[in-house]
């Protein structure tokens, strides 16, 4: 599922969905139990931090028993895109091909790197 409007997602809840979108299905206790060597959150934090990706509509949950599923409803490509957008227009304040002229001149290439850019400039060329 893709999200239309733009989504900001914070930093906690960034490792939180890090979990769903390795376990979905996954209970608040599983996320917990997940990022406990990471973090010391308890189950309430956690469940805070579903909730507002629930309400952010990044997140679905669904009754089992006595605790709710937590399952992903956008991909962690979509959200990764949306998140570098916001990054650019946030911090950076420039536009992305500005942005990706200063990154790839700063930047150690190596020749997988170079040739991947070639591909994807090449690419670029040939759209209309």
């Amino acid at each position: 599922m893709s999200v239309k409007t733009k989504i900001r997602i914070t930093d906690a809840e960034w490792q939180v969905m890090t979990v769903v979108w390795e376990k979905a299905p996954v209970p608040a206790a599983a996320v917990t139990d997940a990022l406990e060597a990471k973090h010391r959150w308890s189950l309430a934090t956690v469940r805070t931090l579903l909730s507002r990706l629930v309400g952010k509509g990044v997140v679905s949950q669904r009754q089992d028993g006595r605790r709710y599923l937590y399952v992903p409803q956008i991909s962690r490509d979509e959200c990764v895109r949306q998140q570098s957008d916001s990054f650019l227009d946030r911090v950076l304040g420039c536009t992305p091909s500005a942005t990706v002229l200063q990154l790839v001149e700063k930047a150690d290439l190596s020749k997988a790197d170079i040739a991947e850019l070639r591909r994807i400039l090449k690419a670029k060329e040939e759209v209309p």
